[in-house]
C-alpha cells in the first residue's frame, strides 16, 4: 500500500514538473519575443530567397545565388537583433556571441558573393577586434 502511494505523489510530482517547465517556456517567450522575432525572420528571408531562386529571378543577377542570399540576410537580422538588444533596456542580454555568429554568416555570404574570401574574413576579424573594444569600454564606465 505504502509503494502505492509513493508511486502516486512521484506522478503527480511529475506532472506538476512538466506544467511548470511549460510555462517556464512560456514566460521565457513572454518576455524575449525578439529571439522569436529573429529566427522567424531569418526562415522568412531563406524561404524568399529560395523562391527567388527557384523562380528564376535571381538568374539575371550573375553572382546572386540564394544561399549567398541567406546567409548575408541572416547574418544582418542577427546582428540588428543584438543592436535591438543594446539599445532596448528590457530585451538586455549579452551580445557577444551574437554579434559574432551574425559576423561569421555575413562573412560566408558575403566571402561567396564577392570571392575574395581573404579580404572578407579580414574585415570579420577586424570587425569583431572593434566589438571587443567597444564592449570593454562601455563596460568598465
Amino acid at each position: 500500500m505504502t509503494e502505492r502511494r509513493y508511486e502516486e505523489k512521484e506522478e503527480k510530482q511529475e506532472k506538476e514538473n512538466e506544467k511548470q517547465e511549460e510555462k517556464n517556456w512560456e514566460e521565457k517567450w513572454r518576455r524575449d519575443p525578439l529571439s522569436a522575432i529573429a529566427w522567424a525572420g531569418i526562415l522568412i528571408w531563406a524561404g524568399l530567397a529560395l523562391l527567388a531562386e527557384s523562380l528564376g529571378f535571381l538568374a539575371r543577377f550573375r553572382p546572386l545565388h540564394a544561399w549567398t542570399l541567406i546567409f548575408t540576410g541572416a547574418g544582418l537580422i542577427v546582428i540588428l537583433e543584438a543592436f535591438v538588444r543594446l539599445l532596448v533596456p528590457e530585451y538586455r542580454r549579452p551580445v557577444t556571441g551574437s554579434i559574432i555568429f551574425g559576423l561569421i554568416l555575413l562573412g560566408i555570404g558575403l566571402g561567396n558573393l564577392i570571392g575574395g574570401w581573404g579580404t572578407i574574413w579580414a574585415l570579420v576579424l577586424i570587425a569583431l577586434g572593434m566589438s571587443m573594444l567597444i564592449r570593454g569600454f562601455v563596460s568598465h564606465r
